[in-house]
């Protein structure tokens, strides 16, 4: 099979799986049990309204991603076949109905993502950057499977059963701590796969590394699989859970949004940049999960349904910007050599369909009107700001802090796209690279183009989309009330009756007849529609450069000052003098590098705890035949006596 079939036979199976997902949204069902192929219960695939809007997602992802990598990886087979296990696994993972059905599509699917990250974007051999993030990301992986097939070891042993099915029967008479125990573990494994802080650090690590259009999956699609693990967990296989938990998500919800947005601030790896919004973006999803658990354990299920809804609408919109950016940023990367953004500018003038697929996506994750974020966006509001049903204080203030945490999110994230935008994109080019760039392939703009269409579709379909997220939603929170979600007429969406409404095609038509009233103004006074080029004032300088340009460091400076307790900077300046005289300088350099307070205050006393560990036990190790077999004799005296 040559790679470009490959690709192609990757994307016809992301487009049946799209029309099997839209189907079980819609209502269809299905099931397969093939007890014979696997142990321990054999292979179960089922479908339900839930199953299918992830495997709608998967689907929406890996079709365009497919396409791109035709023209991005080109006659290179290599990693080819890791990518349609990660496909596959992808898709299976959600229509698993039991155990072992579960853990080997989660093992396959890490598994082929981390052979992806190591070997697929390198050069004949991995870089020492793909390596590293290769073994962070195995390690987490790893350890959240552990904890996943824990919490659900943990309710096999409770219900006396593998299958899913069973543990929805079983869950209102769950024993509280077989409850507790299963919802810790799962929790932290959902959460790990998800990218939720603390639990994030492979996250920046791994994706730059991949491929663009595995980075655009890993970001877009496999991060919301753990959103569907919590939400399967937490709706079903483990009946009502308390609303300390539903709190407790909202507040990781919360940091994870603000911290990753934060960090994504300051970076100048183009490709970082887009994994640490990952983080932000998943968060926004997470908060609507905990406010759902809230909402339902307060017995307000039409709230429940709302909250649930704008997390499932977030979910499929970061799909779509999200991977439009970054197949857009692996067509920067690809044209100029570099992930650099201080490296780049004047994009826009040699890739304009990238360029423009760009803009819409960084118009989109900005949550600007009328796109597609800002409708997801808008709803989670509409969400927390009836918290003011649950006669609780304590609940209440924890969601006024992820109103505000949503807000301040809103505004670091546009600060965010302005840079990545701009520096990309604007003026001159700032390397020879930018300088020498060209306009990605067809197959590769096909990929983001039709990423920036559903972005728009979502934007101005919300009447189409929304009451069938609803069903989806109510299928999980065992909700009958319509009340959360109604579309009247083909334009607006009411919230909570007549709480809020919505139409993002009038808005649509209000921005385009402001542009067009002020083309024909602009007209009417005489205003000259030729093209002018003068030179730009220079500040009093007579000659500018590339080098006189804003960088991405410079962009960031107020923000890593603001927030320095977070970023711990280390700024170095490093001056070359003449040999003759310190006063005559040859070259100045600046250094401004930020460090993760997460990484210095909880993953670096781990690892250095386990080096001491390790250490120990290794001096066990001395060779000695002897001193084995002794080992071997305490042991079994030990067993002996303990029968």
């Amino acid at each position: 099979m040559t790679a470009r079939l490959g690709y192609a036979l990757a994307a016809v199976v992301g487009a049946v799986a799209t029309v099997a997902g839209i189907a079980g949204v819609l209502g269809a069902t299905w099931s397969f049990r093939a007890p014979a192929l696997v142990p321990l219960g054999g292979l179960e695939l089922s479908i339900d309204p839930l199953a299918g809007f992830f495997l709608a997602v998967v689907g929406l992802g890996v079709v365009p991603a497919s396409i791109y990598a035709v023209d991005y990886m080109g006659g290179d087979a290599r990693g080819l076949f890791a990518y349609l296990v990660l496909v596959v696994s992808m898709a299976v993972v959600p229509l698993a109905a039991n155990v072992v059905t579960f853990a080997l599509a989660w093992e396959s699917m890490s598994l082929a993502s981390y052979f992806l990250v190591v070997e697929g974007g390198a050069g004949p051999r991995a870089s020492r950057d793909a390596v590293d993030a290769g073994w962070v990301y195995a390690l987490m992986a790893h350890a959240g499977l552990a904890a996943l097939l824990a919490g659900m070891l943990t309710l096999t042993a409770a219900t006396g059963s593998t299958r899913f099915a069973d543990w929805m029967v079983a869950a209102p008479a769950l024993a509280s701590e077989a409850r507790l125990g299963a919802l810790v573990f799962l929790a932290a494994g959902f959460s790990g796969k998800a990218g939720l802080v603390p639990l994030h650090v492979w996250l920046p690590r791994a994706h730059p590394e991949a491929p663009s259009h595995v980075s655009a999956l890993m970001s877009g699609v496999m991060t919301k699989l753990g959103v569907y693990g919590l939400l399967r967990a937490g709706f079903e296989w483990l009946g009502v859970i308390p609303a300390g938990w539903g709190a407790g998500l909202l507040v990781v919800g919360v940091i994870s949004a603000v911290v990753g947005v934060l960090y994504a601030l300051v970076e100048r790896d183009l490709k970082r940049l887009l994994a640490f919004s990952t983080i932000e973006n998943v968060g926004i999803v997470v908060i609507g999960v905990g406010a759902a658990v809230m909402f339902r354990a307060a017995d307000l299920g039409p709230l429940a349904v709302l909250a649930v809804v704008a997390a499932l609408y977030h979910t499929v919109n970061h799909a779509a910007f999200k991977g439009a950016l970054f197949l857009g940023a692996g067509a920067v990367v690809h044209a100029t050599g570099t992930r650099n953004m201080d490296a780049m500018g004047g994009i826009i003038k040699r890739m304009p369909w990238t360029a423009a697929c760009i803009l819409l996506g960084a118009l989109a994750i900005s949550a600007l009107p009328p796109l597609n974020g800002f409708v997801s966006e808008w709803l989670l509001f509409q969400t927390l700001l009836q918290n003011t049903e649950i006669a609780r204080p304590e609940l209440n203030l924890v969601f006024t802090l992820g109103l505000a945490g949503l807000a301040l999110t809103g505004g670091l994230t546009l600060a965010c796209f302005v840079k990545a935008a701009g520096l990309t994109l604007l003026a001159l080019p700032r390397g020879e690279g930018a300088a020498c760039a060209h306009e990605a392939p067809v197959a590769m703009r096909a990929g983001m183009a039709a990423l920036s269409a559903l972005c728009v579709a979502l934007a101005l379909g919300p009447t189409a989309v929304l009451p069938a997220l609803a069903g989806v939603a109510r299928s999980i929170v065992r909700a009958s009330s319509d009340t959360a979600i109604a579309a009247r007429g083909p334009l607006t969406v009411h919230v909570s009756g007549d709480f809020a409404s919505l139409s993002t095609v009038t808005i649509a038509l209000a921005l385009a007849a402001g542009v067009a009233a002020t083309v024909v103004v602009l007209s009417v006074l005489g205003a000259s529609p030729r093209r002018r080029i003068s030179e730009t004032w220079g500040c009093g300088r007579i000659l500018q450069t590339p080098r006189m340009e804003y960088t991405a460091t410079a962009f960031s400076n107020p923000f890593q000052r603001v927030f320095d307790f977070l970023y711990r900077p280390l700024p170095a300046v490093d001056i070359d003098a003449h040999p003759e005289s310190r006063f005559f300088v040859r070259t100045i350099r600046y250094r401004n590098e930020t460090r993760s307070v997460i990484d210095d205050w909880l993953y670096g006393p781990i690892a250095a705890a386990m080096r001491v560990a390790t250490g120990g036990v290794r001096r066990l190790q001395s060779g000695s035949a002897n001193l084995y077999l002794a080992y071997i004799l305490a042991a079994l005296l030990v067993l002996l006596v303990l029968a």
